[in-house]
């Protein structure tokens, strides 16, 4: 089973005293439907989240998921990219997910995770709009220790831009791979052309 970390850790300082993980989509906050479809679709979830106190702790209940608190996580993305990657199990190869893309189906998922099958000389497979690259991201486990070298809010887009040669870019509908709601105005948006 291919171990997935969830990123939600992030403070959502652009939304304005909401919290985006929270808000509803189709009927459950977004980031037990990010949870729920990894699950759905094979993997086993971590989720680097902020505090067991944290609501969206609350909102995991009942779902199939390693909970991951992580001191990192206040150095921002790239602190919870080297301490998330660090606590996963070893595996052949590791899922990572940003929590926060509304579109992403469980479809989705199963499409990066079967995309090795058809490249397997790559070493990372990615969700994509058309020529953009997007999440979910699937990493050879060879990558690792590329995450153990993160700091601060970098983010893993150096390892990403070192494997541009051998990553294959996986086509999901839409803007599934690239569609990030960060603010009350992108919600907003969102609603009004999904209905959700």
């Amino acid at each position: 089973m291919t171990p997935t970390l969830i990123l939600a850790a992030g403070q959502s300082s652009r939304m304005m005293g909401r919290d985006k993980l929270m808000e509803p989509v189709a009927g459950e906050p977004l980031i037990a439907r990010i949870t729920r479809i990894a699950i759905e679709a094979g993997t086993l979830p971590h989720v680097a989240l902020p505090a067991p106190d944290h609501p969206r702790a609350a909102a995991l209940a009942g779902l199939r998921h390693l909970p991951l608190f992580l001191p990192a996580s206040v150095e921002g993305m790239g602190g919870t990219l080297r301490a998330g990657v660090a606590a996963l199990p070893h595996a052949r190869r590791f899922l990572i997910l940003l929590a926060d893309l509304p579109g992403l189906t469980a479809d989705d998922l199963r499409a990066v995770l079967a995309a090795p099958g058809h490249d397997p000389q790559a070493s990372v497979w990615r969700g994509a709009n058309g020529a953009r690259p997007g999440h979910p991201i699937l990493c050879d486990a060879a990558l690792r220790p590329g995450f153990a070298g993160l700091r601060g809010d970098d983010g893993g887009r150096a390892i990403m831009a070192a494997h541009a040669g051998r990553t294959v870019l996986v086509p999901l509908p839409a803007d599934h791979a690239t569609r990030d709601l960060d603010t009350p105005a992108d919600w907003a948006d969102w609603r009004v052309e999904t209905g959700g």
